[in-house]
């Protein structure tokens, strides 16, 4: 087998750094690297990367001296760039235990164009869903009960329902891909830093460049569920509690998300990423709305007309630092004297029902699939023209 390189962040999580650690070398064995980020934390885990790697020459490691954290968006590409060796990338978490026979399934399926993930079982802190097993074997790492888990995979037979085939197509992490299909897309987007929605938005664009994408059961992980990050305690989450932290990086960046992609995060039942057309599309609002109006209506939209400066300006000021994008260039008092946008919505945002928004929502799905250039038409309160249905989703593949 050719070595693999686990490329694994941790913040503030050193007691499921070392379980993940642990069953990588018991399970996998020692011919992969592994290959650690340390961000800013506070809990010892820089300390214990300088033990372990002086043990284990294939222990590699990275630190942000901090005191602000990087976020896994930009220390995944860092430590590809900077610290792993291999052509073959696989993207860890750290409360994950790796099960015996996971890295032979990730060799058996992983190469140029295509993407592998390995099957989660966790306890459960989430909905049940056709892409897991849950089964509850420990929610900390002093609680993994490992030789029950471990009498289990014995016994487990990888198509359990019947209903599909060695692999399906989702994938999520941890999943694993050559370095070449990595950087053929530039990584990750630094927009969703520090995390949260990186992962769907790096899926959409493996989708949209070509990408297959191969789930196997036949290899697994157990995954304690999001204690890195969502429901860590040392930002103030606990299990099944949402961190602040978490909170405030996941609104944040699901709307970035639907700046850049027209709509939210969707997939089919295994996963699979699900990508609507992204359309050119400019909201005319006849009334002046509100800074609340205003931030209900913006992501929606490639540019958004309000007749009111002084509401416009004051959302800007509360809106820029969680963006990229120039919100001042795409939020204006005035109607362009050129056109600027293919398709152009105009209505009263005072007579927006949630019916309203919800056609909103889809408007880039229902005009893919009834509308025409040249089309004028009313739906709902909207007045919409179409002038063009130039699609601009390839736009997006590479990061920036």
């Amino acid at each position: 087998m050719e070595p693999i390189s686990f490329i694994i962040p941790s913040r503030n999580n050193l007691s499921y750094l070392k379980m993940c650690y642990d069953s990588i070398r018991k399970n996998a064995g020692y011919r992969h690297e592994i290959c650690f980020a340390d961000d800013a934390s506070s809990d010892g885990t820089w300390e214990w990367l300088q033990e372990i790697g002086e043990k284990d020459n294939l222990v590699k490691y990275y630190r942000n001296p901090g005191p602000d954290r990087e976020g896994l968006t930009i220390l995944y590409d860092s430590l590809v760039e900077n610290v792993a060796t291999t052509d073959r990338l696989f993207f860890f978490h750290s409360d994950m235990y790796l099960m015996p026979d996971a890295a032979e399934e990730i060799d058996k399926y992983l190469e140029d164009g295509v993407v592998v993930s390995l099957t989660r079982v966790e306890p459960p802190l989430h909905p049940e869903g056709p892409e897991k097993i849950t089964k509850d074997f420990g929610i900390e790492p002093e609680e993994l009960k490992e030789q029950e888990l471990l009498d289990w995979y014995s016994r487990y037979e990888p198509n359990p329902t019947g209903y599909f085939e060695e692999y399906t197509e989702g994938v999520f992490a941890p999943w694993a891909i050559t370095r070449k299909d990595f950087e053929a897309i530039g990584g990750h987007d630094p927009l969703f830093r520090p995390q949260s929605k990186e992962d769907s938005d790096i899926f959409n664009r493996l989708l949209l460049n070509g990408i297959e994408f191969k789930q196997t059961w036949g290899g697994l992980v157990y995954h304690m569920t999001c204690r890195g990050s969502r429901f860590n305690p040392m930002a103030g989450g606990g299990v099944g509690k949402d961190s602040p932290e978490w909170i405030h990086t996941t609104t944040k960046n699901m709307r970035n998300f639907i700046r850049k992609w027209g709509t939210q995060v969707q997939h089919d039942q295994f996963m699979k990423p699900i990508v609507s057309p992204v359309y050119s599309i400019g909201y005319e609002l006849t009334e002046a709305a509100d800074v609340a109006m205003l931030r209900a209506l913006e992501p929606w939209c490639s540019y958004l007309v309000s007749p009111g400066a002084e509401e416009i300006y004051e959302y800007i000021e509360e809106e820029q630092p969680n963006t990229d994008y120039k919100l001042i260039e795409k939020m204006h008092q005035d109607i362009p004297n050129t056109p600027i946008y293919d398709i152009k919505v105009r209505f009263n945002p005072w007579n927006l029902s949630q019916q309203g928004f919800e056609i909103l929502q889809k408007l880039p799905d229902i005009i893919k699939d009834s509308g025409s250039e040249g089309d004028r038409f009313e739906l709902d309160i909207f007045d919409i023209w179409i002038e063009q249905m130039i699609e601009h989703q390839e736009n997006n593949i590479n990061a920036v």
